[in-house]
């Protein structure tokens, strides 16, 4: 109707100013750190068995700016799928995380399908992003979530909601983006789901302290 008001770009508009304005504050935020190194995450999970650790380029690393990373590949029986963490310690205009939604794209890649799956966590259910993204004739599921020391979360809004109160309240911004990514092909999902629902703890133990977990978290995309 003319003369109506979106209330969604009002919201967007009013969080993610809040979110630029919480991260300036940077007087106030001390660097949050890892319990554990993320290379610490068992070379070993289930059936999978990690065969491999990857090194970014300078040039990737340099974009992301990263405090830790780990990039390493698992496979199964002729399945191989890659877990991608990014962590930092303390996130601020220009140093915070990449997300998949923008970076993909800009590598050439399409969405062909874009939702969110429930996994497993914590005595509870958590949603991750669920995507298929094309190249060409190239396919690959994605899993990819947002995780602190005391949440998951799957929606990039949300995810920086949070980041705004908790640098406000918390005075830490710290925080990592986790992805796996597998060829799409019959059983992808399934792979990459059992594979998350073993890796999730894992990255909790690198990240540290969930008190408060179940009460902050976020479900719904």
């Amino acid at each position: 109707m003319k003369g109506s008001v979106d209330f969604n770009v009002i919201a967007t508009v009013c969080l993610l100013s809040l979110t630029a304005a919480s991260l300036q504050l940077s007087a106030v935020r001390t660097q949050g750190s890892l319990a554990q190194q993320l290379d610490t995450i068992p070379q070993k999970m289930g059936a999978w068995t990690g065969t491999a650790d990857r090194k970014l380029p300078p040039n990737i690393l340099e974009t992301l700016k990263t405090t830790s990373y780990l990039q390493r590949v698992y496979g199964r029986n002729r399945t191989e799928l890659e877990l991608f963490i990014a962590y930092y310690a303390e996130q601020r205009a220009g140093e915070s995380i990449h997300t998949p939604k923008h970076c993909l794209p800009g590598g050439g890649w399409e969405f062909a399908e874009m939702g969110t799956i429930s996994i497993p966590f914590d005595g509870t259910r958590v949603q991750v992003n669920n995507f298929v993204v094309q190249q060409g004739q190239e396919r690959l599921r994605i899993l990819y979530w947002y995780h602190s020391k005391s949440r998951v979360v799957a929606n990039e809004f949300s995810a920086k909601l949070y980041l705004a109160r908790d640098s406000i309240f918390r005075g830490t911004t710290d925080g990592a983006i986790v992805r796996i990514t597998v060829k799409d092909q019959p059983g992808a999902l399934e792979d990459a789901v059992e594979f998350a629902t073993g890796l999730m703890p894992q990255v909790q133990k690198c990240l540290g302290d969930n008190t408060g977990y179940a009460a902050s978290l976020v479900t719904k995309k």
